[in-house]
C-alpha cells in the first residue's frame, strides 16, 4: 500500500547534497548563485534566493566537447509517492535525484539514491529545458543494478513521460526472468560518476536505461514518471521491514535536448 505522496515545491538545480527548496516558480535565468560542488565533475549552480532557474552548466562534457547544462538532468521533484518499505535516501531528498548520476560500475551499486518502496512513484521535471526526439535514445535513467555473475542484481521500474503533467505516454515494462527486462529502467550498470570523464548523456558510455521518444510516440517531453515495478512485496513482521525496498533512483539525464 503506497504512502501519501509527498510534493516537494522547489526549483533546485543540485547535484547528490540536498538544498533547502525554493517556493518560487520564477523561469527567470537570472546570475548564477554560490556553486555547489561536484569535486572535479565541476558545479552546478544554486537558484537565485528569488528562486529563479540559472541557465548555467553542470560541468560536464558532451559528446561534443561541448560543457553541459545543469537542466540537462532533473530540476524539480514534483511528487514523491513512497511505496512499502521505503525510506532510504528520503532525508536527502530531493537533492538526492537532481543533477548527475554517481555510478558504481559492473560491480557496486551506488549509495547516492532514494528507495521508492514497492509500488512506489515518483514524478521529476527537466523544466526548462525539454526532452525532445532526436537520433536514437533520447533519456537515460539511472538506478543502481551490478552484476553477479554477468547477471544484473535489477530493481525494475516502469518508465512515463508527458509534456504537461497530465497525459502520460508509457514505455512498456514487464518484469519477468532475465537477464534482460526490456523496456524497464534499473537493470544497466552505470558508468558515469561526477569527476570520472564519463559523459552522463552519451548513452554508449554513460550506462543506465535508454529509451526512445519516438517509441511511445511523443516529440516532447519535461516531465518524467518511475514506477518500481518489483515484484518482491515487503516482510510482512512489521518490526523487521527493511527500507531499501523497489527502484532505488539515482538520476536522470537528458541526451537529445530542446535547449542543448
Amino acid at each position: 500500500m503506497k504512502s501519501t505522496s509527498i510534493l516537494f515545491s522547489g526549483l533546485l538545480l543540485a547535484a547528490a547534497s540536498p538544498l533547502a527548496c525554493s517556493s518560487s516558480d520564477s523561469a527567470g535565468d537570472g546570475d548564477a548563485g554560490p556553486p555547489i560542488s561536484l569535486g572535479d565533475g565541476g558545479f552546478v549552480d544554486a537558484p537565485e534566493q528569488d528562486g529563479s532557474r540559472p541557465q548555467v552548466d553542470g560541468g560536464f562534457p558532451g559528446p561534443d566537447g561541448s560543457v553541459l547544462r545543469a537542466d540537462r538532468f532533473a530540476t524539480k521533484v514534483v511528487s514523491f509517492t513512497p511505496g512499502d518499505c521505503a525510506g532510504f535516501g528520503l532525508t536527502a531528498m530531493p537533492g538526492v535525484v537532481l543533477g548527475p548520476p554517481v555510478g558504481g560500475g559492473d560491480s557496486y551499486g551506488s549509495l547516492d539514491v532514494v528507495s521508492l518502496g514497492f509500488e512506489g512513484e515518483i514524478v521529476l521535471s527537466v523544466e526548462p529545458n525539454a526532452i525532445v526526439d532526436g537520433p536514437g535514445v533520447d533519456l537515460l535513467v539511472f538506478e543502481n543494478p551490478f552484476l553477479t555473475g554477468g547477471i544484473p542484481n535489477a530493481e525494475l521500474g516502469e518508465v512515463s513521460v508527458s509534456d504537461d503533467g497530465t497525459t502520460w505516454k508509457t514505455f512498456p515494462c514487464t518484469p519477468g526472468p532475465g537477464p534482460t527486462y526490456g523496456s524497464c529502467a534499473g537493470w544497466h550498470p552505470v558508468y558515469s560518476a561526477p569527476g570520472n570523464g564519463i559523459s552522463p548523456v552519451d548513452p554508449a558510455k554513460a550506462g543506465g536505461d535508454g529509451f526512445d521518444l519516438k517509441d511511445v510516440g511523443i516529440a516532447r517531453a519535461r516531465f518524467v514518471r518511475i514506477r518500481d515495478r518489483g515484484t518482491v512485496a515487503c516482510p510482512a513482521n512489521p518490526g523487521m521491514k527493511p527500507t531499501t525496498v523497489g527502484f532505488d533512483l539515482d538520476a536522470i539525464a537528458v541526451v537529445n535536448a530542446q535547449t542543448p
